[in-house]
């Protein structure tokens, strides 16, 4: 089996969020993993040697290739609770149905079974980088680690680090903040350890958010980001308590108290940012963080809308979240279309009883086109990852959509134009019409038939 392939077929990606850029016969080759080369009319000579050497990936007439999706926010072990406990305000919701189901990941091996079934969702919905908040427990967060680096996912695995007696329970918090440190340095030595690992899988500190932890935590976790070069991730201004908390306690917004701890890093994943003001937003741009926006889990718990579009004007780096399980979809693409949606609700606004001319916030709307983007380019320049795009030098991370699947609702012409495919894609598309998965040039989930299964 050699490690270069080229796939040839319909191929489409948003190399800007105003821009789809469609190809009906390109050939796409890949070498060790990489895009080497993209030429969009597919050269008869190079198609027929890759095909010769039974290294080829026709795809079939209705099939299309696109960027695989890039997932910023994710609680990995609130799997288990997807699509219920979603009727309490977020600070009862932790304590009542998330703390205690976090809980139980101090078994290792129920740890370990949650976390093959939800990475195995995930690549069959596309989702090739995925950022994951785990638990306290350092075994179960290393299982998740091992877990994605078997799989083939390229991920950031990072143990919860939560010390505050007066917002965690007893039975689910960390003894001390020098534990929570010496927990999470462990993590970080143990995943940059994996044999075969290079990069695929990597540790991000992750202080679940400031309710959660003390100001010694929050201080020293600053200081490890500096000193080991890890991401960091952790919730920002996600609801009115929580961001009422963050104001009260440290007298500043959770933008600016991230900063004074250490905390807000280039490529660091500010979740939610639902009550960014404008020194936020012009903060985390000059920082170089971005934001993942979880639109889904922003309607059950935010008490907001995040102003999306002012965001992107200001130069902030957005991606998207399914912030699982306070989302209650694990595609990504579930996601995209819902943050179309609330960028409408937010721009035209939802009383009836106010006027339609003071009911909404104008200028607030995105489209498909940026959705999309969000979903994979944008995710991964938060992240600093060359991936989501097709382009020489890129991962070939892909997910191959094939509509003629029976159980498929989405329909495709390849008469119309990119845009309006694309539109069908992002409100239609699902698991179904997702025939296969690569990951770094290695298949990870689906079968097409013929040499794509080489490279994996």
């Amino acid at each position: 089996m050699t490690d270069s392939f080229a796939v040839r077929g319909a191929c489409l990606h948003t190399p800007a969020p105003d821009r789809v850029e469609a190809w009906p016969d390109a050939l796409i080759e890949v070498h060790a993993g990489t895009i080497a080369a993209v030429h969009p009319d597919a050269p008869a000579g190079v198609s027929a040697a890759y095909e010769a050497s039974g290294q080829l990936v026709h795809l079939a007439p209705r099939q299309m290739l696109l960027p695989g999706l890039v997932d910023l926010h994710i609680h990995a072990p609130q799997f288990p609770n997807l699509g219920t406990a979603l009727d309490l305000p977020l600070e009862q919701w932790l304590q009542d149905y998330t703390f205690p189901l976090e809980a139980r990941f101090a078994d290792a091996a129920y740890a370990a079974g949650v976390y093959e079934d939800l990475v195995g969702t995930l690549l069959a919905n596309g989702t090739t980088t995925a950022v994951y908040f785990a638990t306290i427990h350092l075994p179960a967060t290393q299982k998740l680690a091992e877990t994605c680096l078997r799989r083939g996912q390229r991920a950031f695995v990072g143990r919860v680090a939560m010390d505050h007696p007066d917002s965690c329970p007893a039975f689910y918090r960390d003894e001390s903040a020098d534990a929570a440190v010496a927990q999470t340095r462990a993590l970080i030595d143990h995943v940059r350890a994996l044999p075969g690992n290079a990069g695929l899988v990597r540790p991000i500190i992750t202080p679940r958010f400031i309710p959660a932890c003390t100001d010694e935590l929050l201080h020293a976790l600053g200081a490890l980001a500096a000193e080991a070069g890890c991401h960091v991730q952790t919730h920002c201004s996600e609801s009115d308590w929580e961001h009422g908390h963050v104001l009260s306690r440290c007298g500043c917004s959770d933008t600016e108290a991230l900063h004074r701890f250490g905390l807000l890093t280039a490529n660091g994943v500010l979740a939610h940012g639902n009550f960014l003001g404008d020194a936020d937003l012009a903060r985390i741009r000059s920082a170089g963080a971005g934001v993942a926006h979880c639109p889904l889990s922003n309607a059950y718990f935010a008490d907001a809308a995040f102003p999306l579009r002012a965001a992107l004007e200001k130069g902030v780096r957005v991606g998207l979240g399914t912030d699982i399980a306070g989302g209650a979809h694990p595609s990504l693409l579930d996601s995209a279309r819902m943050a179309v949606t609330a960028s409408r609700m937010l721009e035209t606004g939802v009383d009836p009883a106010v006027a339609a001319a003071a009911r909404g916030r104008p200028g607030s709307r995105i489209g498909t086109s940026e959705a999309f983007w969000l979903a994979t380019a944008g995710g991964a320049e938060v992240l600093d990852q060359q991936t989501g795009l097709f382009r020489p030098g890129y991962a070939f991370d892909a997910l191959l959509l094939d509509p003629a699947n029976p159980d498929s609702n989405l329909r495709l012409d390849p008469a119309e134009p990119a845009a309006r495919r694309l539109e069908r894609i992002v409100h239609t598309a699902g698991r179904p019409d997702i025939a296969a998965v690569w990951v770094g040039g290695r298949k990870v989930h689906g079968r097409v038939g013929n040499a794509s299964e080489r490279g994996g």
